[in-house]
């Protein structure tokens, strides 16, 4: 087993880095190994001689002068993942120290977080309220193996995710991993696995925990049978858990066509929607960092920045003097 094989182990295994994050940073270390020595095979000796400044350096402007060449984002990416490697061959006491700090990464540009204001997902929360009346279950139940029926539970479920991601922040992995023991309707909180395998609850309003109840009980009649708390909480109408691209399709194809929501509809910005109206309305960061599932304050900062640039567009547009420039006169 060769020094990037235990670290790897390492990162998935003790680090609990998620399945994602992994498979880039092997993917990573795998290209640098490839650009470096023109092959896959190399020995622990010579992947340790490869860890200085020169290398790395190098390794860097193939990425940037690559055809096509590699975004500052991504180069910094890459950088940040042999940054990892090194760190782990410091702790096995085979390096000294890591080069890769001494690697300038490249200047990238500053981008801020996409947000759907609460005025605009509070008209498509209302126009999909109708999906979790008794009557529209009950109709659904029994139809629900027509095309009708089908198309029904689509949007029923499409409805669901939506509102789960906007009301919680959760992640679309968190989402998609949730099982039914995951929701305790007794106290009103959902149970969320997240980054790092850390555990943390976040709240649900009274409105929501009864939609996933009622959400339920469809399930259980077009399953035909009572399901077991260890099963998936959302799932397809073939029954199978949720994807990635399923939750990516739901929420686009239902804030699709909404003349208030430009831009991006991703479970993201739906993330991003939520941090940013709690900041809006003074809630503090820290309650906002806990309930995001973030490692550290800096990454809920970046929210500041969203409501500061809000605040700066509505200080331009109408305060007097910032209309010409802060000059007086007409």
């Amino acid at each position: 087993m060769t020094l990037i094989d235990r670290y790897i182990g390492y990162v998935r295994d003790i680090r609990r880095y998620s399945p994602k994050t992994v498979a880039v940073y092997e993917d990573v270390l795998r290209q640098y190994l490839r650009v470096t020595f023109d092959s896959d095979e190399v020995t622990d000796k010579e992947i340790v001689a490869s860890m200085n400044h020169s290398e790395i350096r190098s390794y860097e402007v193939w990425l940037l002068e690559s055809d096509p060449p590699k975004s500052a984002r991504t180069v910094s990416l890459h950088l940040s993942a042999l940054s990892g490697f090194c760190r782990y061959l410091m702790k096995e006491g085979v390096l000294k120290s890591n080069p890769v700090r001494l690697v300038a990464k490249p200047k990238q540009e500053k981008r801020l977080p996409h947000f759907i204001r609460d005025t605009a997902l509070s008209e498509y929360l209302k126009n999909t309220s109708h999906l979790f009346d008794e009557e529209e279950m009950r109709m659904f139940c029994e139809s629900w193996d027509t095309p009708l029926g089908k198309k029904c539970y689509e949007d029923i479920l499409a409805a669901l995710i939506v509102r789960i991601l906007y009301s919680s922040g959760l992640r679309r992995s968190e989402l998609v991993g949730l099982c039914i023991s995951d929701v305790d309707f007794g106290r009103n909180v959902v149970k969320v696995r997240g980054k790092g395998d850390k555990m943390r609850e976040i709240p649900l309003i009274d409105s929501l925990s009864e939609e996933i109840l009622l959400y339920l009980k469809a399930v259980e009649t077009m399953c035909g049978r009572n399901r077991s708390l260890t099963e998936p909480l959302l799932v397809t109408y073939k029954g199978s858990r949720i994807y990635p691209e399923y939750v990516n399709r739901a929420v686009k194809g239902g804030l699709e066509g909404y003349k208030d929501m430009p831009g991006r509809k991703s479970p993201h910005v739906l993330r991003h929607s939520l941090a940013t109206e709690l900041l809006d309305r003074e809630v503090d960061l820290n309650s906002i960092k806990e309930l995001l599932g973030h490692s550290s304050l800096a990454a809920t900062q970046v929210y500041t920045h969203s409501t500061i640039a809000r605040l700066k567009s509505i200080y331009e547009q109408a305060h007097p003097r910032a209309k010409n420039g802060g000059k007086h006169g007409d």
